[in-house]
């Protein structure tokens, strides 16, 4: 197709205008508005990412067109108080020449004012970074004057290695973020989903992408994520007891874990459980990085404000909603809310233990809304279930005190699987304290330590735990071995762990 004066806009730049020149799928004189190229300039030394390489890529025009012999020019007229689109559509509606644009707004609006346009259609092509991944690659770590590295393995179950033989230089990686921000219009589920100053978030299919420049980074890094393993919620053999309670019980969920372990894959997997099941499910996301049927709808909190959100949540009446990356008190005070007002929900936070992930709630609600808000968390390590806790309110002395007079509310904090509690949550003074019960000691562990006490004095006496007792049984003519020494010993064990202990004597 033949052109005359061919004025390009910032799309244009973005998604690499002069590979069009180069091929010969557009011809003519290049003309660019100053305007255009202040704006880069200003938004470049902010740190937008975006326009430093749109700057970039108008160096690579100017020496296209030297090489094919066309015409290159940068318009200067007055342009003053003006929007640099505005500008460019004045200019070409007075010069006749047309705006080449890879946007569909610019589009829309010179089909409705009449100027005329070339709008650049996606040229695919293979990304130079897909190299660097194979099978078992969960990210590509890319960054100036290092050498190119790779996680390789699964969550949990990981290494780092190195994928090239020498140090990557700016250029290099500046061109690999170009090839990745021109193949957003041509790979299908493709956005960029944050610009800010010094960092571009982009969803490039099942890719993630974080590209940061200085001064925001000590030099120019792209890191690349991937999900390696999709799993079904059947796929993690979950105990009976847990799957019940996801299906009859668990409205309040918080999945728990370290960078890396595995948290978001189970979430999918028990987002798409619900959706099965007839439940009608959302997502909250920051970057929207899951992979989900298209029943269910995924929002992005970059788009919108939290109250937005809000709203939406509350009158589209979800059963679920998957809170991805909770973070700040935005994120936290969202998903309370959302549960308070009947909203089933299942946040991911990270965490080194899974009580870590319920400190961090204490301090942000009241302890007696604290069951109501969450009463399931999993925690997740190397890929798997590692522990399950719930969570149930009741009014008894807590664990450590001993005067009856200082029975108050307290949240236990129960082993799912064991029905042992764990950990106790009330108020002492002004301070909300989660205090560990039986300092972690497990009851059939209990039981092991009271039979080595007394068998060592009643060889023939056994132990066992039943309705919250530690029972001692004991043949009748045995008792007169029970002494005064091992009772101070069972009385001792009794008020350090917290515990009951009772005799029983049998024939």
């Amino acid at each position: 197709m033949d052109l005359n004066d061919l004025m390009i806009d910032k799309s244009a730049l973005l998604y690499g205008f002069s590979r069009y020149l180069e091929r010969g799928l557009v011809n003519g004189n290049v003309l660019i508005h100053k305007s255009l190229i202040k704006q880069l300039e200003d938004e470049s030394n902010q740190g937008l990412v975006s326009s430093e390489i749109a700057l970039d890529e108008v160096k690579k025009i100017k020496e296209v067109t030297e090489r094919i012999l066309v015409g290159f020019e940068i318009i200067n007229d007055d342009s003053r108080g003006k929007e640099v689109n505005d500008v460019i559509r004045e200019y070409c509606l007075d010069r006749g020449c047309i705006i080449v644009t890879a946007d569909e707004v610019q589009k829309k609006i010179c089909e409705i004012t009449g100027l005329q346009h070339y709008f650049l259609q996606p040229i695919e092509q293979q990304l130079s970074f897909e190299s660097f991944f194979d099978n078992e690659t969960m990210s590509v770590h890319i960054k100036e004057d290092t050498v190119v590295k790779a996680k390789r393995g699964k969550p949990g179950n990981w290494m780092f290695v190195n994928l090239s033989d020498r140090p990557i230089i700016s250029s290099e990686v500046k061109k690999i973020a170009n090839e990745i921000i021109n193949a957003v219009r041509f790979v299908k589920g493709s956005f960029i989903e944050i610009e800010r100053k010094g960092s571009l978030i982009i969803q490039l299919g099942n890719y993630r992408v974080i590209i940061t420049r200085p001064p925001l980074s000590d030099g120019w890094e792209i890191t690349i994520t991937r999900p390696v393993v999709r799993k079904k919620l059947e796929e993690y053999n979950l105990d009976d007891k847990l799957l019940r309670r996801l299906e009859e019980r668990a409205e309040g969920i918080i999945i728990a874990g370290a960078p890396g372990m595995g948290k978001t894959t189970f979430a999918q997997a028990l987002a798409e459980y619900y959706m099965k099941l007839g439940k009608v499910v959302k997502t909250v996301e920051s970057p929207r990085d899951m992979h989900l049927p298209p029943d269910i709808t995924q929002y992005s909190k970059n788009y919108a404000e939290i109250g937005e959100l809000h709203d939406i949540l509350l009158l589209s009446r979800p059963d679920y909603t998957v809170y991805d990356e909770m973070r700040n008190d935005e994120d936290f005070k969202l998903y309370v809310d959302l549960r308070l007002a009947g909203v089933g929900m299942i946040g991911v936070v990270h965490a080194t233990s899974p009580i870590d992930a319920i400190h961090r709630f204490v301090n942000r609600v009241d302890i007696g809304t604290i069951p109501n808000i969450l009463d399931t968390v999993i925690y997740i390590h190397s890929g798997n279930v590692a522990k399950v806790y719930t969570l149930e309110m009741t009014v008894k002395v807590p664990a450590g005190l001993k005067e009856a007079d200082l029975a108050r509310p307290v949240v236990e904090i129960k082993d799912l699987i064991s029905g042992n509690t764990e950990y106790e949550i009330y108020v002492f003074g002004e301070q909300t304290m989660i205090v560990p019960v039986n300092r972690g000691i497990t009851s059939s562990n209990m039981e092991i330590r009271i039979s080595k006490i007394v068998n060592n004095v009643i060889p023939n006496a056994s132990v066992k735990y039943e309705d919250g007792e530690y029972v001692i049984i004991i043949p009748k003519e045995e008792i007169g071995k029970y002494n005064r020494k091992l009772v101070q010993r069972l009385k001792k064990l009794e008020r350090k762990n917290n515990i009951k202990i009772k005799i029983k004597l049998t024939d």
